[in-house]
């Protein structure tokens, strides 16, 4: 029900007070002066304060902007002599939600506290859905303005509202997670739990405990009954990244939760119902797993009721710009820096690096040379890092295209292309059309590229 602190120095009033409201089902804290009042607000947070305007020491006028600083916006009933209305008004200009003379009706008194708390609900409620507007905006500007991009994100909107199981398919570090999570915040799943499993980090023997749970002695070290993922997010979302790593057994087990709909403990014998979205995601192409016998055909075709291609870096350029700018104020702030932004030269090597790590190497990349910044901007060489596990992705690029002191960018850029499209070819035998999907793009663009790369 709530929490209801009582200030007033009569014993009488307190002891009335607080007979009626719990009657109510409320729970009372009591004060007899101000010190005290304040002092219980900092420790034990009440859901409402009711406060007598006249009181020893400290006044109801004192306490009442005393906790408001505190907490701002905690709600608070003054109580009242007839003779001391003027005050009260007084109390709502500075913060007071309402006032109750004394003596006053047992009924109007309760109808203002449920009318108080109800306020007050709503208000945390429409505070909770502005942030999460914000945080929606956010994270779609956080995604970039390419056409690629666009197109994912109006997916996102066209299957939110429904309970489809959704297939993201994506290479590493594509923002598989932030869009199963911008799809749960969209759905009407919101405000029930988002749980993200990353399979191909769970111990194989573990699997089944942790994502369907376990009884009480179920195997060696099972001291007590565990909720596993899918009760953890009944209600909401369930994202399993890196499905494509769950073993044959688990594939089985899974397709018979999400058909049935129901769980079952290891080491239990009864059926626990569960209501999840399910949202999977994998860099490995999925249909091409099942068809060479990797995959079960049976949980696939289960899945793969809609499906998000997400793009990588390298084909949405126009976004590299926005993100790195992005990334540059985030490392500022965690780091405590002040850089403003990046040299000509350092954005046109963002331009043309190939990202294999896509938007996660971008962060990276910016955030360690925001902290080996000693200026205001991030320069070339802020970008090279030698660490313990060898070259950075700054060094490997160098040594791929054969940077020397004297090249140009457009060599750069020129000997990097043919390279990669020669490479592209011979591990498809020469097909033009094979090597395009490799790379990622249409025919008649590789055809336009070779022609002008003369190869």
């Amino acid at each position: 029900m709530g929490k209801i602190l009582i200030v007033d120095d009569n014993s009488v009033m307190q002891f009335t007070l607080t007979n009626v409201l719990k009657e109510e089902g409320y729970e009372i804290i009591s004060a007899l002066d101000g010190v005290k009042a304040i002092q219980e607000v900092r420790t034990k947070s009440p859901n409402l304060v009711l406060l007598d305007i006249k009181l020893p020491g400290i006044d109801g006028m004192k306490i009442l902007r005393e906790i408001k600083d505190i907490d701002k916006e905690l709600t608070i009933i003054m109580l009242t002599a007839y003779g001391e209305i003027k005050d009260a008004v007084e109390a709502m200009k500075s913060g007071a939600f309402d006032y109750i003379t004394k003596p006053f009706n047992n009924k109007e008194l309760i109808l203002t506290i449920k009318k108080a708390l109800q306020s007050q609900s709503l208000s945390k409620k429409t505070g909770v859905l502005r942030k999460r507007l914000y945080e929606k905006t956010a994270i779609e500007e956080l995604m970039g303005e390419s056409q690629q991009i666009k197109q994912v994100l109006n997916q996102v909107n066209i299957i939110s509202p429904t309970n489809m199981t959704v297939i993201l398919q994506g290479d590493s570090g594509t923002g598989k997670e932030l869009i199963s999570q911008m799809i749960h915040q969209k759905s009407k799943r919101s405000d029930k739990p988002f749980v993200a499993v990353d399979c191909g980090a769970i111990p194989e023997t573990l699997v089944e405990s942790e994502l369907f749970g376990y009884e009480k002695g179920a195997f060696t070290g099972a001291n007590e009954r565990k909720e596993g993922k899918f009760e953890q997010a009944d209600g909401g979302t369930l994202f399993l990244d890196e499905i494509g790593n769950l073993s044959d057994n688990i594939q089985m087990k899974l397709l018979r939760v999400i058909q049935e709909r129901r769980i079952q403990h290891l080491g239990g014998k009864k059926d626990i119902r569960v209501d999840v979205r399910i949202i999977v995601a994998s860099k490995i192409n999925l249909y091409d797993a099942m068809k060479a016998g990797k995959f079960r055909d049976d949980l696939f075709h289960r899945l793969n009721e809609f499906r998000i291609d997400l793009p990588p870096l390298r084909e949405r350029k126009e976004d590299i710009p926005v993100l790195a700018k992005y990334f540059l104020n985030e490392a500022n702030q965690e780091l405590n820096k002040k850089i403003k932004g990046f040299r000509g030269d350092v954005m046109k090597f963002f331009l043309n690096y190939p990202w294999p790590g896509n938007v996660r190497e971008l962060r990276n990349m910016v955030k360690k040379a925001v902290l080996l910044s000693d200026s205001e901007e991030i320069f070339l060489e802020h970008l090279s890092i030698n660490q313990s596990a060898g070259a950075t992705s700054m060094n490997a690029f160098q040594n791929t295209i054969g940077l020397q002191e004297n090249s140009s960018l457009k060599d750069i850029t020129h000997r990097f292309e043919v390279g990669v499209i020669k490479y592209a070819l011979a591990k498809v035998g020469g097909n033009k059309i094979k090597a395009a999907k490799v790379l990622h793009i249409n025919r008649k663009a590789l055809y336009r590229k070779m022609k002008t790369l003369g190869i």
